[in-house]
């Protein structure tokens, strides 16, 4: 009879974990690639007639991001466009750079955002705004950090049109400069993309509804129709809010897979990652404590605490002599181990990055685990000076 701390349980303990991880992390690896691929748009040749357009830029301290932004919308290629930008109380140089980028072209319009009215978040308000001032039948939302390609555009036009859509999101991939940006983003991105069901949120038949706010398309009269972000104006999940607004009056709403079509600087410096998810990490988990904890839970054990017996065990190893684990378990480890590297580098490759920044899969992965539970320890937040509360726009006046 096996008895506990006996050696022989330990080793079926270890052999029923690490054969666990080894069945989970094959099959995560191996499915990398199949996510997204019935749902992916394509570039679009130019010449294809698509309806106009008015593009709508809210920024707020965007400065380093707005002057890229626009003179990309500017170039897109094969759309009548024009693009209102909302300057939403920014105290840097936003609405300068937006001037400049601009070049005095007839298509931009740059309007100076009024206060938030009360219970209104001030993304929602200024994009509000902006569609109030909308000209054209389509409306397209971008983030001020997000720089297109010229023919994402036309793509999503087309797409939209041929589809008879009202609402077009896309998942397009992330501009990553600094080092924490490289090495988290993709791990804190990829989380949300795994949890997008796009089967269900692409069946008009389905209540599931997702949209990115990077990239939003919305046929104007269905906007309209839904209350526009009125809708939504106290959310801080206005994105995902508004493509569930859309949804349940029965609009068709499509989200693709599209990483050429646009890249998104979304942060800066590992303070910033931290505070920018946390600010919705825990309200898109629908503010569910068993799945934070769930996912916080298989970070540390699933995938952080390999790389942690591997370097425990060789540094016992080298420096004391201590054998702490015999040689087919820690090698059973390394491959657990290689195996989440893998995974790590095909999500690289599938958002069309070099994939050597899989090496820090146990840096992103800490980063995540302290993004859940901080998010769900946090109940006010702030972002550029605007204050939430449990996912809700919070004025001042609110105490």
């Amino acid at each position: 009879m096996i008895r506990w701390g006996d050696p022989a349980l330990t080793d079926l303990l270890a052999g029923a974990y690490l054969g666990l991880l080894t069945l989970l992390w094959t099959a995560l690896t191996l499915g990398v690639g199949a996510w997204g691929r019935r749902w992916t748009l394509a570039p679009r040749e130019t010449g294809q007639p698509v309806p106009p357009v008015t593009v709508c830029v809210p920024a707020r301290n965007e400065e380093g991001n707005i002057g890229r932004c626009v003179g990309a919308i500017l170039a897109s290629e094969g759309v009548d466009l024009e693009l209102i930008v909302v300057d939403d109380a920014s105290t840097d140089a936003t609405a300068a750079e937006a001037r400049t980028a601009a070049v005095n072209d007839p298509r931009v319009r740059l309007l100076e955002g009024r206060p938030p009215a009360p219970g209104w978040s001030g993304k929602a308000w200024a994009l509000a705004q902006a569609a109030a001032d909308a000209a054209r039948p389509w409306i397209l939302f971008v983030d001020a950090d997000v720089t297109l390609h010229p023919r994402a555009l036309l793509a999503a036009l087309a797409q939209a049109e041929a589809e008879r859509l009202d609402l077009l999101s896309l998942f397009g991939t992330w501009s990553l400069e600094s080092f924490w940006e490289r090495v988290a983003i993709p791990v804190l991105g990829w989380v949300v993309r795994a949890a997008t069901n796009l089967d269900a949120v692409n069946d008009p038949a389905r209540p599931d509804a997702f949209a990115n706010g990077q990239f939003i398309l919305a046929r104007r009269s269905a906007y309209e129709r839904v209350g526009g972000h009125r809708a939504v104006r106290a959310e801080v999940l206005d994105d995902v809010r508004l493509a569930q607004a859309f949804k349940r009056v029965a609009s068709r709403i499509q989200l693709l897979h599209a990483p050429w079509a646009f890249r998104a600087r979304l942060y800066r410096s590992l303070g910033e990652i931290v505070r920018g998810y946390v600010k919705n990490f825990y309200e898109g988990m629908g503010r569910r404590p068993l799945v934070a904890l769930g996912l916080a839970l298989f970070t540390l054990v699933g995938s952080l605490l390999p790389f942690v017996i591997v370097v425990v065990v060789t540094v016992a190893r080298l420096a004391a002599g201590w054998v702490l684990l015999d040689l087919p378990m820690f090698a059973w480890t390394v491959g657990v181990c290689a195996l989440i590297v893998a995974f790590r580098w095909r999500q690289e490759r599938l958002d069309e990055r070099r994939g050597w920044y899989a090496l820090a899969q146990p840096l992103g992965n800490l980063v995540l685990a302290w993004v859940v539970l901080r998010s769900m320890m946090v109940i006010d937040v702030e972002w550029k000076g605007r204050r939430f509360k449990d996912g809700q726009a919070r004025s001042d006046s609110d105490g």
